[in-house]
């Protein structure tokens, strides 16, 4: 299979997280939890099949990186599901395609990066696009409540923006020995705070939640990241930010043919301002290390 058929794959594969996370009957900090658990573990045990190395003799400083990122990645993760629960898909997914914009605004505070008018053009034209997208009087509806879930959606962006940019300071890994130690960190640190805050009872959970799960941690998680990171050494970065954006369009497709969850004319025209402005800052800003947005 192509690189480019991979990272469609891929881009598809997160695209319908959204609806395993809603029909996991665990809060939002269990499954982090065990998503962390499951996709290290099985990235660690892909490694030896593939004979790829993964050494874990790693520097004080990137240690220190490594825990504060995979903490980072924790709740980010968190607060990503915690929208899902409290907006449609569709909402979710457009307010965390924030990310690039808080990448932006952070970049030339932390990584020294100039600000120029085209970042601030493109911050302005996101603005307006989540504007549009929360529009007066649909706030709430049904069973949701919009605002909040667009503000934990807007949350985890801002979250894994601080990923991305902790990322670039990390040393000598590559992005596969990265990953799996930010899965064990960010597991590391979900424990404590799920033992502190849930009653971790699993022995009622259902048949169905556990498939999920599993094929949440192993094909959202592992497999995805697998070839994530195969396809994106065979492609050119101007073709992964393009192709990066199947994700929040089969998202939003997905979501519309099994959850009947639409958007109106008027947020669609926000999203693709979103989307837009997102494109626009991710074609100028080059990551030293890739990482999935997912």
């Amino acid at each position: 299979m192509g690189a480019k058929a991979i990272f469609i794959v891929v881009m598809l594969i997160f695209g319908s997280l959204g609806l395993f996370v809603k029909n996991i009957e665990l809060s939002s900090s269990e499954i982090a939890l065990f998503r962390g658990v499951i996709g290290s573990l099985f990235l660690i045990a892909a490694s030896f099949f593939i004979k790829q190395k993964v050494h874990f003799r790693i520097s004080k400083r990137n240690l220190i990186l490594l825990l504060l990122s995979g903490a980072v990645m924790g709740f980010n993760w968190i607060f990503l599901f915690e929208a899902y629960q409290y907006t449609t898909i569709p909402n979710a997914t457009l307010s965390y395609y924030f990310a690039p914009i808080f990448v932006m605004v952070l970049a030339p505070i932390l990584l020294k990066e100039k600000w120029t008018l085209v970042k601030a053009i493109s911050m302005g034209i996101a603005f307006i696009g989540l504007f549009l997208v929360v529009q007066p009087g649909g706030l709430t509806g049904g069973d949701y409540n919009h605002l909040v879930g667009i503000g934990y959606g807007l949350v985890a962006a801002g979250l894994y923006a601080s990923v991305i940019i902790i990322n670039k300071f990390i040393r000598n890994l590559s992005d596969l020995e990265t990953t799996i130690l930010q899965l064990g960190m960010a597991s590391l640190v979900m424990f404590p705070y799920v033992w502190m805050t849930e009653e971790m009872s699993y022995g009622g959970l259902d048949w169905r939640s556990i498939l999920l799960i599993a094929v949440f941690g192993i094909v959202h998680t592992g497999i995805a990241y697998l070839l994530y990171f195969s396809a994106i050494k065979r492609l050119k970065a101007q073709t992964i930010a393009v192709m990066s954006y199947i994700d929040p369009i089969s998202a939003v497709l997905m979501a519309a043919i099994f959850l009947s969850e639409s958007m109106t004319l008027v947020q669609i025209i926000g999203g693709i301002l979103i989307l837009g402005s997102t494109f626009l800052s991710e074609i100028r800003f080059k990551r030293r290390k890739s990482s999935p947005n997912k």
